[in-house]
């Protein structure tokens, strides 16, 4: 019942494709610098973007019990990434269509011919045919007897099953702390869904009703109703409320999906523990920091609990360049450097003469629609969570601030000649103003809450800095200046609206 039960984690296959573009990118740009670029443009897309893509759809299937449909797409990516397993997943989801239609025998055929406990398929293949038939005090067995420590720091799916066979086989206590001791493993999940996954397993079998119900309404919500119900039932049975949860249970005991009819058997046989009657205080201090994550998580990087009224403010900033933009194009053209100074594009000496407005048009303008395209992309990530951390107006002051400050920086740099730019435009100075406000918002919220999800986002936005830095800095026609400067401002600006 799991979404990512066979999923593949495994990134050696990323990064032998990866340097094979690489390798040929370099060596086309030194042999045909006019077709070096296209063609690894082109493998990327093929090798890297379609497989990613494809592979996101087989997990959205997966989650949504379609199984069939998932074998199909896997069958299709995996000739386009024949690595980590990918050529076996599709027999494995086979399996479990077959299974979920009551061909238990065929099954139970393929999943032996890859069971092991050397290969993540092999090991997805065991964790199956036990799950198949709710045996989880023989796949608990399994786990402990056969797979090492190493391996379950570094297989995302054996730990989230092993996780789960805890909490079906009533051990609470050591659920908690095998979940605190692979915390770091589990912080490594490069899916967020994953990550709620487990999470809803632990919160599940503790009795957490309300942070469930969140994460299926959030994350978790591509997942079937039937999945949201018989989880939401156990929960219930976790808590005590054994009529209400054997009312849900008996709602789809009759699923076509024979596993589904296999584990609400269970349920009702053997109803999991009631929470509170075993947990330590250690445990729900445990199970107290996952709840704070999980709040954490929500509020900045849950883009589906976004609402619309909270980005309007986005939206319309988008909305002015884009018009802008349509405007310089029908003016004079976009690339048009007369037409771009006409319409307010930055020029230093023109500021200090009087044209104080050009730090406030500057940033409204773009020089082509790469420009316009890469900026706007950075405005819609950074400037709705700047907007739903600050809130519209506060937005607003950031980015209006960021705007002005880092053009003045521009013009009073290349005023005391200590940078030879003499022509800007663009609203990049704006969008790393956002970078900064963002970076505000994390550190002020990680020395309130010292969470680790907190400092390792904190960690993930420091790179993306450091990384666009090394970018401007070694490339041409980059105002690294208006860049950084813009950072700067935005981070000040951050941290007084956020304190205010």
């Amino acid at each position: 019942m799991s979404a990512s039960g066979i999923s593949v984690q495994n990134n050696c296959g990323w990064i032998i494709v990866s340097g094979f573009i690489l390798v040929v990118t370099a060596v086309l740009s030194y042999l045909t610098p006019s077709l070096g670029g296209l063609i690894g443009g082109c493998l990327w897309g093929i090798l890297v973007v379609l497989p990613s893509i494809g592979h996101k759809k087989v997990d959205r299937l997966i989650a949504q019990q379609r199984f069939g449909q998932a074998s199909t797409v896997a069958s299709l990516i995996s000739w386009l990434h024949p690595l980590d397993g990918w050529r076996e997943q599709p027999k494995l989801l086979h399996a479990l269509d077959l299974s979920q239609r009551g061909a238990r025998a065929s099954a139970i055929a393929i999943l032996d011919r890859y069971q092991t406990a050397t290969t993540s398929t092999g090991r997805c293949a065991t964790v199956s045919l036990y799950q198949m038939d709710a045996r989880w005090e023989e796949l608990l067995v399994w786990i402990q007897d056969s797979l090492s420590e190493a391996v379950l720091q570094k297989d995302f799916d054996m730990l989230e099953s092993y996780l789960r066979t805890l909490g079906e086989t009533g051990d609470l206590n050591g659920m908690l702390q095998a979940w605190e001791r692979y915390e770091r493993s589990l912080e490594k999940m490069p899916n967020l869904r994953t990550r709620n996954l487990v999470r809803m397993y632990v919160l599940t079998f503790c009795g957490q009703k309300e942070h469930v119900a969140r994460l299926f309404s959030g994350s978790l919500a591509n997942y079937s109703n039937t999945i949201k119900l018989f989880w939401l039932a156990t929960v219930d049975q976790a808590t005590g409320e054994l009529i209400i949860a054997h009312e849900q249970f008996l709602s789809i005991a009759n699923s076509s999906d024979v596993r589904i009819r296999n584990a609400v058997a269970r349920r009702l046989s053997n109803p999991v523990v009631v929470a509170n009657t075993v947990l330590t205080e250690e445990s729900k201090q445990i199970l107290s920091r996952i709840c704070t994550e999980i709040e954490y998580e929500t509020r900045y990087n849950d883009r589906l609990s976004f609402k619309p009224r909270q980005e309007m403010g986005t939206y319309l900033i988008i909305s002015l360049n884009v018009l802008v933009f349509a405007l310089e194009v029908k003016l004079g053209g976009s690339t048009n450097l007369d037409n771009l100074y006409r319409l307010g594009a930055l020029v230093p000496e023109k500021v200090v003469a009087g044209n104080w407005w050009r730090l406030l048009s500057a940033a409204f303008l773009h020089f082509g629609f790469l420009h316009l395209l890469l900026n706007m992309l950075g405005l819609y990530l950074f400037g709705r969570l700047v907007e739903f951390a600050l809130g519209i107006p506060r937005f607003f002051l950031l980015y209006f601030t960021s705007a002005i400050g880092s053009m003045l920086a521009v013009t009073y740099m290349s005023v005391l000649g200590y940078s030879q730019t003499n022509f800007v435009v663009g609203a990049s100075g704006c969008v790393m103003g956002l970078v900064g406000g963002f970076t505000a918002v994390l550190l002020y919220d990680w020395r309130r809450k010292k969470t680790r999800l907190a400092a390792r986002s904190l960690r993930g936005i420091l790179t993306v800095i450091v990384v666009q830095v090394i970018f401007d800095l070694t490339t041409p026609h980059i105002s690294f200046v208006g860049h950084s400067s813009g950072l700067i401002v935005g981070f000040v600006m951050g941290m007084i609206l956020k304190a205010l």
